[in-house]
């Protein structure tokens, strides 16, 4: 009894008090599900060794209408989504300063001398190459984004 009578309480407080309400708006995303799937059509899957020829520990997911990749390669873990119809739609994956192409590597390192690089992501959509460089330093953290020989600051935290 007093468990429902504190739940009460506490929803009536929440939703009586103004002070809780956020100014920012929500916006609620249709629900997607992810299944694993070993059934993947053949030419999505001929699609995957055409696109990745060099992909190893390979697991499909059936993702919607779409199938979903997740495997190693060039030492990165990738996650590609492909249509039905074998179209890649996009790709990214997650790797290391060792696997910065090293135009990229010089950019970041010019720009942020201070800075170690402690984790990379690329992100391959629609003819789109984009590099996600995330960088610490003794005093900050700071995401950098890297798309066409253009650096640019994402975000930058400081530590506590």
């Amino acid at each position: 009894m007093k468990t429902r009578i504190f739940i009460i309480v506490a929803f009536l407080l929440a939703c009586g008090n103004p002070s809780f309400a956020q100014e920012d708006s929500v916006i609620t995303l249709p629900t997607i599900t992810v299944t694993s799937t070993t059934e993947v059509p053949s030419i999505v899957n001929t699609a995957l060794d055409r696109t990745f020829p060099d992909a190893f520990n390979l697991s499909w997911y059936k993702y919607d209408k779409d199938y979903l990749a997740r495997f190693i390669e060039n030492d990165m873990d990738h996650n590609a989504l492909f249509k039905k119809n074998g179209v890649l739609k996009y790709d990214v994956s997650f790797g290391y300063e060792s696997n910065l192409p090293e135009n990229v590597l010089q950019m970041v390192q010019g720009a942020y001398p201070d800075h170690k690089i402690i984790r990379t992501f690329r992100v391959q959509e629609g003819g789109r190459d984009i590099w996600v460089v995330n960088l610490e330093s003794l005093n900050n953290y700071v995401i950098a984004r890297v798309e066409q020989d253009q650096l640019e600051e994402v975000q930058r935290f400081n530590k506590s």
